[in-house]
């Protein structure tokens, strides 16, 4: 294996989660029948330039198919801040009706709602055929394509040329991450600004954030990285921002590297020596990676195991990619786990992948009435606590299993 970014081959192996499917092919009762495709779940960071990433062994395409089930819009949390961002950005850009956003990687809407209710023209560029059609539903224009240059010379040339360029937690999902920050820099106009939101490096490491590894994320990305690979594509990080979504996250501002307002942000210096002083750029920052993973699945395993022989159900909540990370790598199975609970109903009534696990709507905890419930997507929980607490189960055991396994007694 070579990097992806610069094409050495000094990739030592950091993190080996074994294999699993794609952690977004939920399975219908059909397709259970049917055996799955598995594919090794092994994270590399490159010597020379240090960008994390995973070993490839499936193509975007297979990933981000028209069976793909993650829509944004299920979480009122995420739907908040895509809220508050819009309106921040149309304050600090002055955006208005005769602006042009484009959103890449649109998925349902969640975001260019918001634009669009501010009447300001939009454009979402969304592969998934599934997130695609419930943005046109939202009345949203989306083009159904992943983006490329070709793709953005070809809107440039139809005058679609963007104010703001938003690509949120996308970075990860491209395999050729040169051609798409370059086709971003190609749909921005001469004094245009690109924002990006990606989980920030530093989390997963710090706070054993493995379960963030799956095969749709092929890097893992630290601020410098990206300064790094903006200064190739001809873009200047302008400023940076720490986020909480995603269990801690970065935002980018980023400008043509030509545009005469290059001003740097102290922040931008702030975070970077922060990772240097972290020591993002060695490789004993990464020694400690796999056995603290296995150190949680392990203490999952004991957990549920314990709970068999005294006779407690627990079940699950939240069928997020995380939570198949989670359980293929710790080889859970339902005699274990016996459904996960989940709001979407694209969800509902299939099973995850590789654990075969049902899933069920959140009503269905009632009747069950577990005597504790996993919640998988861990920075969600609050969210999740809430809502579950205002239905009528007995239980008040709550766990979650990053960095290490908690249990809650609310």
């Amino acid at each position: 294996m070579k990097c992806r970014l610069c094409g050495s081959g000094d990739l030592p192996l950091i993190l080996d989660l074994g294999t699993a499917p794609p952690s977004n092919a939920f399975l219908t009762p059909m397709m259970l029948r049917r055996p799955e495709k598995y594919f090794p779940l092994r994270v590399r960071v490159c010597q020379s330039c240090w960008l994390v990433q995973a070993e490839a062994y499936s193509r975007a395409a297979e990933l981000f198919n028209e069976e793909y089930a993650y829509f944004s819009s299920f979480s009122t949390a995420w739907l908040a801040h895509a809220e508050a961002y819009s309106h921040e950005v149309i304050s600090r850009l002055s955006l208005n009706a005769s602006s042009h956003v484009i959103e890449v990687a649109a998925n349902d809407g969640y975001l260019l709602q918001y634009f669009k209710a501010a009447g300001i023209p939009s454009l979402g560029i969304e592969p998934t055929a599934s997130t695609a059609g419930a943005a046109r539903q939202r009345g949203i224009e989306i083009v159904q394509d992943f983006l490329t240059v070709s793709l953005a010379q070809q809107l440039v040339a139809d005058g679609r040329s963007a104010d703001l360029v938003v690509a949120n937690n996308v970075l990860a999902h491209v395999p050729d991450l040169l051609d798409f920050v370059d086709a971003c820099r190609i749909l921005l106009k001469p004094h245009g600004v690109l924002t990006c939101e990606f989980p920030h490096l530093m989390n997963l490491v710090e706070q054993n954030q493995f379960d963030t590894v799956y095969h749709e994320h092929f890097y893992y990305l630290s601020l410098q990285i990206v300064v790094d690979l903006f200064e190739k594509c001809g873009l200047h990080v302008s400023d940076a921002e720490e986020l909480g979504t995603h269990g801690g996250s970065l935002r980018v501002w980023a400008i043509p590297s030509r545009c005469v307002r290059r001003a740097t942000q102290p922040a931008v210096d702030s975070l970077l020596r922060r990772e240097r002083d972290a020591g993002l750029q060695s490789l004993q920052y990464y020694s400690q990676m796999q056995s603290r993973a296995e150190s949680t699945k392990q203490q999952l395993l004991e957990y549920l195991l314990a709970a068999v022989r005294e006779g407690r159900r627990v079940c699950g909540y939240g069928a997020a990619a995380k939570a198949n990370t989670l359980l293929n790598f710790a080889g859970i199975k339902p005699d274990l786990l016996s459904v996960v609970a989940d709001q979407s109903p694209h969800k509902i009534g299939k099973h995850l992948p590789g654990s075969r696990i049902p899933i069920v709507p959140p009503a269905a905890l009632v009747d069950r009435q577990p005597s504790a419930i996993m919640i998988f997507p861990w920075n969600l929980r609050f969210e999740i606590i809430s809502q579950l607490r205002r239905m009528p189960i007995d239980s008040r055991e709550y766990i979650t299993c990053i960095p290490s396994l908690t249990i809650a007694q609310i």
